[in-house]
């Protein structure tokens, strides 16, 4: 009689359940796989996950898809994974085998999926990512220069408080720290990384730790076939090219990009000398089959135009990227992405992304003053408390 007080209780009043402890956990597939394969999940202190698929695409996890994908990288028997999760959230085993059967088919139609978009939110809306929970950030931004392809403009950018570029063998250090500290993503930028005669190794050594790795450039070297191919080999993920409209070389790169089945976000700044034309430029975009655009201003007048050019994203279908990062370029400042003022970052920054700039400062966002520390010769544990502190 005891036991049935107690069973009807807890019916109406459910206790809480304690989610999953903390860490990364690996899976891989054995080397005679036909087809290899590999997953990291990270899991954070309030349940929920990360799980970086073949070091190409981040999928955000709610608890319950989290400890979905934590029994596929363990193992876990069918039976157990029902039974386990039955008893913990109070639903028919029949329920929680269907669940799980699904979850696997979607996540095996993700791991044969070509070309996937960097982050993904699976079984969640997108929002802005449990800051509070975080134990690491989700990307690092790693200017590697700040030279430019035209050094006419080498003002735009902050190189008076840089004084040195970080060799190859130090941003493996600072790239192997970010991993160990749980960050799936980086993204390459400048300055133009191209410029950086270690830029494919950096891609090739981040793609061996199992991150996810992205390229923010001007295109112009993409043209270059041998260049390119050695790009792809080095196990890159996406791509990020900065559109000069005036330049036929700029649009001839993301032709090519785009026959290389990489993915592929352009990014478009409104300008006083293309103002007029942002709509056949858009237009041009998606003819070609760009389907991932990332908008800005180069001033906060040009407001209503990037409203107008944000709408006719929309109205083709286009996917609007606000969330990568955008560089410094006399065509490309940070001075106005979409709903955010010059003098307000997007909220995310400084604790869902960081930026390291060519010296290894840590930032909470690209043109900050504040340093948080340096990835080379500070604790990381040290930078993100400054992170989270500010």
């Amino acid at each position: 009689m005891k036991f049935r007080w107690r069973e009807w209780i807890d019916q109406l009043f459910p206790p809480p359940f304690n989610p999953l402890p903390p860490g990364v956990y690996h899976w891989q597939s054995p080397p005679d796989a036909p087809q290899p394969h590999r997953m990291h999940l990270r899991i954070e202190p309030n349940g929920e996950g990360i799980l970086i698929l073949d070091a190409s695409t981040v999928l955000h996890l709610n608890q319950t898809a989290t400890e979905f994908a934590y029994h596929r990288i363990k193992g876990t028997p069918i039976e157990e994974v029902s039974r386990e999760i039955s008893k913990r959230y109070r639903v028919s085993k029949a329920q929680v085998q269907a669940d799980y059967t699904a979850f696997l088919e979607r996540l095996e139609t993700l791991l044969t999926t070509p070309d996937l978009d960097p982050e993904i939110y699976l079984d969640m809306e997108r929002h802005t990512p449990y800051q509070e929970f975080l134990s690491a950030p989700l990307r690092l931004d790693c200017a590697l220069t700040y030279r430019t392809e035209d050094e006419s403009i080498r003002h735009v950018a902050p190189v008076e408080h840089v004084r040195r570029e970080l060799i190859y063998e130090e941003w493996q250090q600072c790239l192997r720290k970010a991993w160990e500290a749980g960050i799936p993503h980086v993204i390459f930028t400048g300055g133009e990384p191209t410029l950086r005669p270690d830029l494919i190794d950096l891609i090739a050594f981040v793609e061996s730790l199992g991150m996810v790795s992205g390229l923010l450039t001007t295109g112009l070297r993409l043209v270059e076939k041998e260049y390119l191919n050695r790009i792809l080999a080095s196990g890159l993920d996406h791509v990020m090219i900065v559109l000069d409209p005036m330049n036929e070389i700029s649009w001839e790169a993301i032709r090519d990009v785009l026959a290389a089945d990489l993915a592929l976000t352009v990014h478009l700044t409104i300008t006083p000398e293309n103002k007029t034309q942002v709509q056949n430029l858009i237009e041009r975009l998606a003819h070609m089959k760009v389907t991932r655009i990332s908008l800005s201003a180069s001033h906060p007048h040009f407001g209503e135009t990037l409203q107008q050019a944000r709408d006719l994203v929309a109205r083709l279908g286009l996917h609007l990227v606000w969330d990568l990062p955008v560089p410094y370029s006399h065509l490309n400042p940070v001075s106005l992405e979409i709903n955010v003022s010059p003098e307000s970052p997007p909220q995310e920054a400084g604790i869902v992304w960081l930026y390291v700039e060519p010296d290894g400062d840590v930032l909470p966002f690209q043109g900050a003053t504040e340093i948080l520390g340096n990835l080379l010769t500070d604790p990381w544990e040290m930078i993100w408390k400054h992170a989270k502190q500010r």
